[in-house]
């Protein structure tokens, strides 16, 4: 075992005891246990820490950051790193890692746990009898065979749950945008649109991060559209269902019966109506609380934690690849291009594809390129998968989608020397794709090309991208509608073709334009694409 300078680890909240003594184990390690500290105490408790091990409770802010100069590394025991503040993690070069896998089979249980209850009221009947009743009449119930089950979202635990339905003999109906069919198919479910799940659904369980994208997704017209007598699941993120919709949805009996593990706001105020009704089986977020998921998560985290502080590999990271320092080192510029332009084709591109074909040029092609590769496939991801996805686990989200890899190292001249390019193809043949290389001694990502049009615009920040009917005016027009929006240009960066054809702006924004800018520049008869675009 490589040497130890001393480092100093904070254990800020309560993890498994096998993780507190394997690091209390490694030599020159000085573990500090200080469950509960106030924001106040924790800045003084992290002057001289070299990592922190949290679980949710715990916030890790840039306050915190700043306040720790010689920290190199924050581990969630854990999924979610919400209680972490990662950009500013990234700014001041502190690893975050969390613990990916560790819940899932914990949280399917749980949700598959939820369903049973739904299904029959067992925490209700067991309450009577503890009241000292014996009511057979008022705790019937439905069976779960031949019935069908919705799963929004078929990710790790989606697709965990997914396979008890069926050993349940339930039909199992699944949404997910990025899913390919061939996937679905192989795992004996049936991929549908989410009004179709709505529809057909007996019982409906929902599986995905929170992001714009999701928040919301079940709201008063989604449940509308839902069989009369629904039954509604959440053990994934308070906000996917829409918490003031459901409960008018229980009271006039659009939804026959519910349960959440997961809340809005959390904890679950006291007054909340939810407590109220019979229907609903609440849970405090007891995902991931077995004993098993613990250990397991509490162990790992200070496995990845120990490697990190001994300069050994780098695992389950959400801001880096798995690797050591000096590959990191030299990789590093190419890691953050790669993740800029994996997320942008993502959102330039329709959400279901078939494929992606990634092509380097330049020292790549003499480099090993997997951790690139892996940052590009987690670009990709980000806004899909949530913060769940890292650099490890990427590849196998992206073979989960079924959506297929192809990697090409070309010796062709280019005119960069250092080119990364990445195509996605749609169900349809259409293809979407970007290419950017490397500027200056700090290797600042730039965009060069978008959709086969040449560009010059940094791959960084809020991009608009237009794609319009070549005539005298556009730019003008863009200009003044953003100037109205009080949304100012940094750069912009125009290319087309041929005169008179389609053209392209790439325009770098300070800020977002508003939704009724956008809808403005989406009316334009001339405006063909206008997509705003977060990297």
């Amino acid at each position: 075992m490589a040497k130890f300078v001393p480092m100093k680890v904070l254990v800020a909240d309560k993890i498994s005891p096998k993780g507190v003594a394997y690091l209390r184990q490694q030599p020159g390690f000085d573990v500090v246990e200080a469950y509960g500290a106030t924001p106040e105490k924790l800045l003084e408790l992290v002057k001289d820490v070299h990592a922190i091990a949290v679980r949710s409770e715990t916030k890790i802010t840039a306050e915190v950051f700043a306040a720790a100069p010689l920290l190199k590394v924050v581990g969630r025991a854990g999924v979610g790193v919400d209680n972490v503040d990662v950009e500013a993690a990234t700014e001041r070069g502190v690893i975050v890692m969390n613990t990916p896998s560790g819940n899932t089979i914990a949280t399917a249980e749980l949700t598959f746990t939820h369903i049973l209850c739904g299904a029959r009221p067992v925490p209700q009947a067991a309450a009577s009898m503890r009241a000292g009743q014996w009511d057979r009449k008022s705790f019937s119930g439905s069976e779960l065979f031949r019935k069908t089950l919705g799963i929004v979202g078929l990710g790790r635990i989606g697709s965990e749950v997914a396979k008890r339905a069926q050993a349940f003999g339930m039909r199992v109906l699944a949404y997910d945008p990025y899913l390919a069919p061939s996937r679905a198919k192989a795992m004996q479910v049936e991929a549908v649109t989410l009004d179709e799940l709505l529809a057909q659904s007996d019982y409906i369980t929902v599986h995905m991060p929170l992001t714009d994208a999701t928040q919301y997704l079940i709201d008063e017209a989604a449940l509308a559209k839902c069989k009369k007598g629904v039954r509604l699941f959440n053990c994934a993120r308070g906000g996917i269902i829409k918490e003031t919709a459901l409960l008018a949805a229980l009271k006039s009996g659009q939804v026959a019966a519910a349960g959440l593990d997961v809340y809005e706001d959390e904890p679950l105020a006291k007054e909340s109506e939810f407590r109220a009704l019979p229907t609903v089986v609440l849970t405090p977020h007891l995902g991931a609380s077995t004993a098993e998921a613990q250990d397991a998560v509490g162990l790992e985290i200070a496995e990845q934690i120990t490697d990190v502080l001994a300069g050994g590999i780098i695992r389950n990271a959400v801001n880096m690849p798995s690797m050591d320092a000096a590959a990191l080192k030299i990789l590093g510029p190419y890691l953050a291009l790669g993740d800029k332009l994996g997320t942008l084709v993502q959102q330039v591109a329709p959400a279901q594809v078939a494929s992606l074909r990634i092509t380097y040029w330049g020292k790549m092609v003499d480099l090993d390129a997997n951790a690139v590769t892996r940052s590009i496939q987690r670009g990709w991801l980000r806004r899909i998968s949530g913060e769940s996805v890292n650099f490890v686990n990427a590849p196998v989200a992206l073979q989960r989608l079924g959506v297929q890899l192809e990697v090409v190292k070309s010796t062709d001249e280019t005119d960069y020397t250092e080119l990364i390019a990445v195509e996605a193809t749609a169900g349809d043949g259409s293809v979407h794709s970007a290419m950017g290389t490397l500027i200056g001694k700090a290797g600042a990502p730039r965009l060069v090309e978008l959709n086969g049009r040449g560009v010059e615009a940094e791959a960084q920040g809020k991009l608009l991208i237009i794609e319009n009917h070549d005539e005298p005016g556009m730019i003008g027009y863009v200009g003044t509608l953003l100037g109205k929006d009080k949304v100012n240009i940094a750069n912009m960066s125009l290319s087309r073709q041929q005169p008179g054809e389609t053209a392209l702006m790439v325009i770098n924004l300070d800020s977002e334009p508003s939704a009724a800018a956008r809808k403005e520049l989406k009316s334009h008869p001339a405006i063909k694409l206008a997509k705003f675009v977060q990297l």
